[in-house]
């Protein structure tokens, strides 16, 4: 991909993404006709908050590595590292520090969402959905067909919107969530702050271009060990309103 050759380390000089200020409210969070890890549904209050229009880019991450980062895996496979395509390839740690590292440069808090602010901005404003789009179907995706085909994560179109403007939050990338994940967490309020005994896996959301059917419920929970780095593993940045 090519290089952005501009100085690190003026704020002006770093690729910050498009942020969308939501007012927060009340999430019935999980779904009755979803799997065990979905239920029950119950009320989540949410406060004020920002989210980033799409998932991190690699145009966006490339300024971190200038500090002496690891690249992330499949950095130089031309599947994935367009500059406008999501990054992939990195760690839960990875996407952490990331998050810490910008914030320190531009006094922006970014940083990773919990599991009920990704839920409640992925909806996109709508109440009991399973997909951010008009229709019952992932197959009534307004480009369901060209993302079915793809091989390898797309820069996300705004056709991929959801009702905030927000693109690709069911399908392209999973993106890490800060909690950690319990099967029953649920049932158990505060669970994502607790690291499981064992197992300890951290929650992701949304869809995966790799996946034979590349899109995924809203409310769908899947989860991986924060060590591990996969090509269709990315993250979207959040901060507190």
């Amino acid at each position: 991909m090519p290089r952005d050759r501009r100085k690190i380390g003026r704020v002006d000089a770093l690729p910050q993404p498009e942020m969308v200020g939501l007012e927060g409210g009340v999430l019935l969070m999980g779904c009755e006709r979803g799997r065990p890890d979905e239920q029950p549904v119950h009320r989540v209050e949410i406060a004020p908050f920002r989210v980033a229009v799409a998932p991190v880019t690699n145009a966006q991450f490339e300024p971190f590595l200038a500090t002496g980062r690891e690249a992330p895996r499949f950095w130089d496979d031309e599947r994935f590292n367009a500059a406008d395509q999501p990054v992939v390839g990195v760690s839960w740690f990875d996407a952490v520090a990331y998050c810490e590292w910008l914030a320190a440069e531009t006094g922006v808090p970014y940083r990773l969402p919990t599991e009920s602010e990704r839920e409640y901005a992925s909806l996109g404003g709508l109440e009991d959905a399973d997909w951010p789009w008009p229709g019952a179907r992932w197959q009534e995706h307004p480009v369901a067909d060209r993302i079915a085909a793809a091989d390898r994560p797309h820069p996300p179109p705004p056709e991929c919107a959801n009702g905030y403007g927000l693109r690709c939050m069911a399908e392209n990338v999973h993106e890490w969530c800060f909690d950690w994940y319990h099967p029953d967490a649920y049932g158990d309020p505060g669970a994502g702050e607790r690291e499981p005994a064992e197992r300890a896996r951290k929650v992701s959301r949304g869809g995966s271009w790799r996946h034979s059917v590349k899109f995924t419920r809203l409310t769908a929970r899947a989860s991986l060990a924060p060590e591990r780095r996969y090509n269709d593993f990315g993250f979207r940045l959040y901060a507190d309103a």
